[in-house]
């Protein structure tokens, strides 16, 4: 019987990081079992887009091969992740007429409908990819439906989408650079939204949260309510500038500064307080362009489940008061996998945090059959290259 094994690679600036999992009756739950885990740092790459291929490939490489042999197998395909500042989401409003002499609305209406939205923003979109389609809101006839629209009858299906792209040129190159690594890729998504399939539970989807990924060179936030996310937005600021700052303001080596920041290194030389009012001042500035974020689509305050922040940047001591009192939302990191429907997961193996999320979130993914369970339908084009699939979320 043939074993049923998925990879999924991350890529960001700063690491690249490799999980191979297989489901199982010794997965806990729903969740597959980690059977490998490969980690290197990043090079060639810049906030989350690559600027050498080669060195990135090499980094791909050396993590892959760590994956192969904890796992005891040869990783020959994997789901991988896309990030960095090229991500970016696009509202459009789009209809059809209901196609069935009966009225009755298919998902043949509603691929119409969303069709539509899409040439309406087709100038916008112009060198850009789209890796996600989100439906938020649906009409019959002028009239909003609570749910799904399949089955209902009218004469006519309007909706509010959400579109998830990226700078097309940056998923080509990442592609490729996989591909290089003789890994074939399967399929891309987004990184907020793998990370969030292991670090949100449904009831604080559910309930509406965003998730703040605190990578190095860029913080990335995903909102979510009613079980689906209706916004995302990464910024330019990470945990380096962070670093960075210290560095600075200590007068210290980046690699000391980089210990000091996540409470590795501590003593007396280290004023508490000057290190405290360094950190506090750049972890304002992120919550302020999360807040500024917030405002802009209404939900500032609005959030009942509240932030909840993972990612390198997270293991900083304070982070979470800062984000309580900034954002005047309930606030906590991210110290483990949730299964998405009760509780936290135990993880076996090499993967003690959250910074691992959206190498295991990508697996989680791709072993999913289950698609109003992870909440996305599979659209892949068949025989179609990977560039050209789309993944339509269903609220």
């Amino acid at each position: 019987m043939a074993r049923n094994i998925t990879t999924g690679i991350d890529i960001g600036t700063h690491q690249v990081k490799v999980i191979v999992t297989e489901y199982g009756k010794n997965g806990n739950g729903n969740m597959p079992k980690i059977i490998g885990t490969g980690f290197s740092q990043s090079k060639g790459l810049r906030h989350g887009y690559i600027i050498n291929q080669n060195d990135t490939v090499r980094s791909i490489s050396t993590a892959v091969a760590q994956a192969e042999k904890s796992a005891g197998i040869r990783i020959k395909k994997a789901f991988i992740s896309i990030g960095g500042v090229g991500l970016e989401e696009v509202h459009s409003r789009g209809g059809a007429v209901i196609a069935r002499a009966d009225s009755e609305i298919t998902d043949l209406d509603i691929e119409k409908a969303i069709k539509d939205s899409e040439k309406k923003v087709a100038q916008k979109i112009a060198n850009r990819k789209i890796l996600h389609e989100v439906p938020l809101q649906y009409k019959i006839d002028g009239q909003k439906v609570l749910g799904k629209p399949q089955g209902m009858r009218g004469s006519k299906l309007e909706l509010d989408v959400l579109f998830i792209t990226c700078l097309e040129q940056h998923l080509n190159d990442l592609i490729s650079a996989v591909e290089d690594a003789g890994i074939a890729v399967e399929d891309v998504m987004a990184s907020p939204l793998a990370g969030s399939f292991v670090t949100l539970s449904r009831a604080q989807k559910v309930a509406g949260s965003v998730l703040a990924n605190i990578g190095a060179e860029t913080v990335s936030i995903v909102i979510f309510e009613n079980n689906i996310p209706v916004s995302l937005k990464v910024f330019s600021i990470g945990g380096t500038d962070i670093t960075n700052d210290i560095a600075l303001g200590l007068k210290i080596p980046l690699d000391q500064a980089e210990r000091v920041k996540t409470g590795a290194l501590s003593g007396a030389e280290f004023p508490q307080k000057k290190l405290d009012e360094i950190v506090s001042a750049r972890l304002s500035d992120i919550f302020e362009l999360i807040e500024s974020h917030l405002k802009k689509i209404g939900k500032a305050g609005l959030l009942p489940a509240g932030i909840i922040i993972t990612g390198g940047g997270s293991g900083i001591a304070t982070i979470e008061d800062l984000a309580r009192a900034a954002l005047k939302l309930p606030s906590k990191t991210s110290s483990g996998f949730t299964s998405g429907n009760n509780g936290s997961v135990t993880i076996q193996g090499n993967v003690r945090d959250s910074s691992w999320a959206v190498a295991y979130g990508l697996c989680i993914w791709g072993l999913s059959t289950d698609e109003d369970g992870v909440g996305i339908k599979l659209a892949k084009q068949t025989g179609g290259s990977i560039v050209g699939w789309v993944k339509q979320f269903l609220p």
